[in-house]
C-alpha cells in the first residue's frame, strides 16, 4: 500500500492505493481507507436528474438522440427524402462525434434541432413522414 495526498475541489484527502502491478496481493473495500483532512463538512451529492417524459415522447417516425451531445452536422433539411440508415446529422460529445442514421424512411417533416444545439438522450431530433 502506499499513501498519497491528492487535493479535489479545494479539499484535501489522504488515500491509500494498492499497488497491483509490484506483486502487492489484493486488499478488500473495507481495507481501502479514505480520510478527508479538511475540517469541512461533506455535502451529499444528489443523483443525476433523470429524463422527463416530455422529452421522450418520440413516435414511431421520430429520430431521437442516442445521447446527451451537440448537433456539430446537420445533413438533412426539411422536405428531403430519406432512407432507413441514412445519416442525418452528427453529434458530438467528449471529443467523440457519433452519426445519428434515420430509424425509417420517408420525407422529413420537422427538423427540431440547429447546428450548435445542445441534445438530451430521447430528446427528438427530426420527425418524417
Amino acid at each position: 500500500m502506499k499513501r498519497l495526498r491528492i487535493n479535489v475541489e479545494g479539499k484535501t484527502y489522504e488515500v491509500e492505493v494498492e499497488l497491483l502491478d509490484k506483486g502487492i496481493s489484493p486488499t478488500t473495500a473495507s481495507q481501502t481507507a479514505y480520510r478527508p483532512t479538511s475540517s469541512t463538512s461533506t455535502t451529499p451529492v444528489s443523483s443525476p436528474k433523470q429524463a422527463t417524459a416530455s422529452v421522450n415522447s418520440a413516435g414511431p417516425k421520430d429520430v431521437t438522440s442516442p445521447l446527451t451531445a451537440v448537433v456539430v452536422a446537420v445533413d438533412v433539411a426539411v422536405g428531403d427524402a430519406i432512407e432507413e440508415g441514412q445519416g442525418i446529422l452528427t453529434l458530438e460529445a467528449m471529443k467523440m462525434n457519433t452519426v445519428v442514421n434515420a430509424t425509417t424512411s420517408g420525407v422529413v417533416k420537422t427538423l427540431a434541432v440547429n447546428l450548435g444545439d445542445a441534445v438530451e438522450e430521447g430528446q427528438i431530433i427530426l420527425s418524417v413522414e
